[in-house]
């Protein structure tokens, strides 16, 4: 695009600019959001004892005083899959209508309230579990519509916020917030229930997403222009950098024209595919390393955070270099998002079509997780961020509409990955690291034939789309 080699030159704050900071703010709401969702997968480990019936009469005062600091559930297996998977619903649900207000009502108001709930519903599942299942089902369901809300909305943040050479760093720093919660989950939550007990997972991490929405309402403005303690001339490179692409109202949705536009299905299917793998490998790694490595449950704890960390890692380095390649010339913006996109589906695919036939080296096994986790997160900079290239008035709802179709992905990827570790224990592995390999290549070749990076005719301010 011609627009960004017009951006001023001048010098203005970097990394230590607001900007970035307020990236940081909205890192830290996603690493805490990820954690108060994922924590509940290994609680339930020690929340649930089918074979300690309560009610014993003979039961000794130490294991009493276990059971209060550890009060466990007979809850069946099904209750079990309902009571995780019920975030998922509510994640799903709260997604179009979030794209779609997130552009109209404020930005600040929507993921505050939002962060807010969710981390009071935290604070309340250790007592509705003690009331009933139904209740912890009902708080997780809502919590998984709340944490919805604060992933989807953000993304309007940096369409007045976001400088066009400077998109990838920003939204690469703040979505890797998604891929450090499991890490800090999976590292801490074992030595909290440990010593302090299973509630006390839950107390502290509401308690930190209550502290981090008065942060949230304290720092972060829906526009840099009305914010009190950015610097003038960050203010004004902002607003510089933006001002063809950002407009005070948003227009009606130009449904049908999104619809007819084959950059927005190249987005869609991208996110289908990413999420294909993303969910492969963070449901089935644990049991993956199980059956492989035959190690203890601690260690499979901290094998499997390890993937998390490089991917974070790796997904804020991609950050910088996308925009290095763009500050500096390099590249189009188009050929940013295709080498990046490109290095984010193959490379996962080879190394986990490698996986299966490394079963006897351990360090092989560990290294080669890592590389799929952390090369995945090349997306960040490619695919992912695409719809802030193509409709900037419109991203949201856009993003909204491919997460919808990237949780699809996930949810076909999960069953038949269950199905096939069920039905052919053999050569399971194999099987489907090779499908993860030829989805990944299907939705890349469709994605570099047809995205683009240029704002697209029905997303401009003069065109006037109607339903």
């Amino acid at each position: 695009m011609q627009m960004d080699n017009q951006l001023p030159r001048k010098k203005v704050p970097g990394f230590c600019s607001f900007r970035y900071g307020l990236s940081f703010l909205v890192h830290c709401c996603n690493v805490i959001t990820t954690a108060q969702r994922t924590c509940l997968n290994l609680t339930m480990v020690v929340m649930v004892n089918s074979t300690d019936p309560h009610g014993l009469p003979n039961t000794s005062t130490k294991k009493l005083l276990d059971n209060i600091k550890n009060p466990v559930y007979n809850w069946s297996p099904d209750i079990q899959g309902i009571i995780l998977s019920s975030t998922f619903y509510g994640f799903v649900i709260i997604q179009v209508p979030v794209g779609y207000f997130s552009g109209i009502y404020s930005t600040k108001k929507m993921i505050g309230f939002a962060l807010c709930l969710s981390s009071v519903l935290s604070l309340l599942i250790p007592p509705a579990a003690g009331i009933g299942v139904a209740w912890v089902i009902v708080c997780r369901a809502v919590q998984g519509a709340a944490q919805g809300i604060v992933g989807t909305a953000q993304f309007e943040i940096y369409v007045k916020w976001a400088p066009p050479l400077e998109r990838g760093r920003l939204t690469s720093m703040s979505t890797s917030g998604f891929l450090l919660g499991p890490f800090i989950v999976l590292l801490v939550t074992g030595v909290i229930c440990e010593s302090l007990g299973w509630p006390m997972v839950f107390y502290i991490f509401g308690a930190c997403g209550c502290a981090l929405c008065l942060l949230w309402f304290i720092l972060f403005y829906d526009d840099p222009k009305d914010h009190p303690c950015i610097s003038i001339s960050e203010k004004e490179y902002i607003t510089s950098s933006l001002v063809q692409q950002v407009s005070s109202s948003r227009q009606s949705l130009p449904i049908k024209a999104m619809l007819k536009s084959l950059p927005v299905w190249a987005i869609s299917i991208g996110s289908f595919t990413f999420f294909w793998s993303h969910i492969i490998m963070t449901l089935y790694t644990p049991l993956f390393i199980n059956s492989t490595l035959r190690v203890n449950i601690k260690e499979n704890g901290f094998l499997s955070s390890l993937p998390y960390l490089f991917a974070w890692i790796c997904g804020n380095l991609v950050g910088q270099l996308s925009d290095f390649f763009l500050t500096r010339n390099i590249l189009s913006v188009i050929a940013v998002r295709k080498l990046f996109t490109a290095a984010g589906f193959l490379l996962p695919a080879i190394f986990g079509v490698c996986l299966p036939h490394l079963s006897s080296s351990f360090y092989g096994i560990v290294i080669f997780l890592i590389l799929v986790s952390a090369t995945g997160s090349f997306c960040l900079g490619g695919v992912l961020i695409n719809g802030l290239d193509i409709a900037p008035r419109y991203f949201g709802f856009i993003k909204a509409c491919s997460t919808l179709s990237g949780m699809l992905g996930g949810l076909i990827a999960s069953t038949l990955t269950g199905l096939i570790l069920r039905q052919d224990p053999e050569s399971a592995w194999f099987k489907t690291f090779i499908l993860m390999a030829a989805i990944n290549v299907t939705g890349l070749i469709f994605y570099l034939i047809v995205a683009k990076a240029e704002i697209q005719d029905w997303a401009k301010e003069r065109q006037h789309t109607r339903l």
